[in-house]
């Protein structure tokens, strides 16, 4: 049974994601803000994640909230941390592939997290120390013991461009083995497609608390493990940990590999 402060989330991020659904009628006509060189942000976001904290709010007010579109709101032990649209580029061109991220972290720990994609009305729930679980059945991350084989997800973040290299090389190296690594534009689906062992690792630099902290619970209560580029731990996930990282995630044995396969590739040695 979910635990009560775990249904207002999924309540919360099904509000978020209707209206993203709405919004899918009207992409030519939304508003749309670079907030930095190619990234953007768009009136959705920003309605979507309103739709998000009201629903919050109304059960947990005394609750810190740090949103992406928002910033921290209010001060407390407890802040929800959301993503009201993972994917925002896919989005806005009608590439299906996007969600709706939101965590509840305690301390700088997540505590319970939720991602859900309303395109396929999948939800990805998990709270700690009580497994993940996808649309009410359990899920594992893949049994895959190395790289042989693997199918990896990466992302090129925006701000990390000046590092392309070294990564591109990684990717490189990694092929060598892997069947595949693929791009897909959202790490909160990246994260929860290896909880589910639709993917069986993932590894990107420069990703912020509210790209990752549902996921990263959902990666680790389905038997999985998740670190830096240097086997390292990830950090807090809240307004303290704002500084982009790296991450890599898998289950115990190909994450291992795929961390050490970074470290080989010269790749983790750019990040000082």
């Amino acid at each position: 049974m979910q635990k009560p402060v775990v249904n207002v989330m999924v309540k919360a991020a099904r509000a978020a994601g209707n209206v993203l659904l709405r919004g899918m009628h009207k992409l030519d006509a939304i508003n749309v803000v670079e907030k930095d060189r190619m990234d953007f942000a768009s009136e959705m976001d920003e309605e979507a994640e309103k739709a998000a904290i009201k629903e919050l709010r109304r059960a947990h007010p005394d609750f810190a909230i740090l949103g992406e579109e928002s910033g921290m709101m209010g001060k407390g032990h407890s802040v929800f941390v959301i993503d009201p649209l993972d994917g925002t580029s896919n989005y806005l061109r009608g590439f299906p592939h996007w969600c709706v991220s939101i965590a509840l972290v305690e301390g700088g720990d997540v505590q319970h997290g939720v991602i859900f994609d309303p395109l396929r009305n999948e939800l990805f729930t998990a709270s700690r120390g009580s497994g993940a679980v996808l649309n009410d059945k359990r899920i594992r991350v893949s049994e895959r013991k190395d790289l042989a084989g693997a199918m990896l997800i990466t992302g090129f973040p925006l701000r990390e461009r000046e590092r392309a290299p070294a990564q591109l090389e990684c990717i490189r190296e990694l092929l060598r083995d892997a069947e595949d690594i693929r791009r897909t534009g959202s790490a909160a689906l990246d994260l929860a497609y290896v909880a589910c062992g639709r993917a069986d690792g993932y590894f990107e630099a420069g990703v912020k608390p509210w790209d990752i902290a549902a996921g990263v619970l959902l990666v680790r209560e389905a038997g999985g493990r998740v670190c830096d580029f240097r086997g390292a731990a990830t950090g807090p996930l809240d307004a303290k940990g704002l500084v982009g990282r790296q991450l890599v995630a898998g289950n115990l044995k190909l994450s291992d590999a795929l961390q050490k396969g970074i470290v080989q590739s010269g790749y983790a040695a750019v990040f000082k």
